[in-house]
């Protein structure tokens, strides 16, 4: 068997999907993609192509190792967020040529099924209440909010209480028992995280995410000894190398690589082995399409570690467009009582809808974050 077509698809909301396909008429699909900079990854990804086309599409961690080893210059988000999209269409071809789930190669399932949970709110998050109740009336456990707006390097308090006002609404819309994630979204910095991470333990969070910037990680230190509260980071992190010393650390309690951005199935297989061995709980980041999703319950599948999966159905990014829109059996994702059950089909364990792909490639899209500005007009993490 032999690779003889590698094709990229922007489609909207914000994606890149890539279809790899084989001489013997078995296709694989990835989500190699950074968000607002799909066309950057593509080109990556067709950078590859010249590597793997004429090759046997199966022994993928040689493969793996080809993409990112005979690279001189070698990872951050582009690299192997195109990495991470061929990783996934391999794997899908492998499983379906073994005419078997993805998990079922890696080991086999250790779960039958795993928690997800809901976004509410925006970017500016307004009515979470509300949004956070109507989550809970669909059978979420647990949801995911922005706590803040953009904040200097030291603020006002009246920030950190409309921080506090606005999780307060949470927890008393949905009662003690649903699991609430505050994502800080890296909007942070330290000296202000530090007075967040105290204040917000009353609302007792399921977990606060990304409380500093990454390249910040050695505040967590700090950060942690002030709180109580889990953290969880690792969404902007992209291979097992990135998370050696934030894991040795031990100021970690959740990682959350992405399986669209840190190399893919094979990579981040590896990163949730590590954080195991680290005691460190599993939630993979899946702002994103089917594919990523599905990756990452193939993931889920086969780690202990694994305790709940980011989704993106209904978030706010994807306008106009959605989770479901581009897949063939939309049941393979059903949520009941807050949990989505392992994927069962051969691969990936979906199947793609390849002509509603190309009829929204042709819309493509050009989706950019936000660019936020302090009062003084300086630059603001968004």
């Amino acid at each position: 068997m032999k690779i003889v077509n590698m094709e990229t698809f922007v489609v909207p909301p914000r994606w890149l999907f890539l279809k790899i396909t084989t001489d013997e008429g078995i296709v694989g699909w990835g989500e190699p993609v950074i968000e607002g900079r799909a066309e950057t990854v593509e080109t990556a990804v067709h950078e590859l192509k010249d590597y793997l086309l004429g090759k046997d599409p199966l022994p993928i961690e040689d493969h793996w190792n080809v993409m990112y080893r005979s690279g001189f210059y070698r990872g951050g988000p582009i690299h192997m967020s195109a990495i991470a999209g061929i990783d996934q269409a391999l794997w899908d071809i492998k499983g379906k040529y073994y005419n078997a789930p993805v998990s079922e190669l890696m080991g086999g399932a250790c779960r039958e099924s795993i928690d997800v949970y809901s976004w509410i709110g925006g970017d500016r998050p307004s009515d979470v209440g509300g949004a956070a109740k109507e989550a809970v009336d669909r059978g979420f456990r647990a949801i995911k909010m922005n706590g803040t707006e953009e904040l200097q390097y030291i603020d006002t308090h009246r920030k950190i209480d409309e921080t506090l006002e606005r999780v307060a609404a949470v927890r008393e819309a949905v009662g003690k028992d649903v699991g609430i994630g505050i994502d800080f979204h890296g909007r942070v910095h330290k000296p202000m995280a530090k007075i967040l991470a105290k204040e917000l333990e009353t609302y007792r969070p399921m977990f606060i995410e990304e409380p500093v910037l990454p390249e910040n990680n050695e505040a967590l230190k700090e950060i942690a000894a002030h709180t109580s509260i889990p953290i969880a980071t690792g969404e902007r992190m992209y291979s097992r190398w990135d998370f050696k010393e934030l894991l040795a650390s031990g100021h970690v309690d959740v990682i959350q690589p992405d399986l669209s951005h840190a190399g893919g199935i094979t990579e981040c297989k590896k990163i949730a082995t590590m954080a195991e061995a680290y005691d460190v709980a599993l939630a993979p980041h899946c702002p994103l399409g089917p594919i990523a999703l599905a990756s990452c319950l193939q993931v889920d599948a086969t780690c202990h570690n694994a305790f709940i999966q980011e989704q993106s159905l209904g978030i706010h990014y994807n306008k106009g467009s959605d989770l479901l829109d581009y897949i063939e059996d939309a049941s393979v994702f059903t949520y009941e009582d807050g949990q989505v059950e392992m994927l069962k089909g051969p691969g990936l364990g979906i199947e793609i809808n390849e002509d509603k792909v190309r009829q929204m490639a042709e819309e493509g899209h050009r989706w950019r974050n936000p660019v936020w500005r302090h009062r003084d007009g300086s630059v603001a993490e968004w």
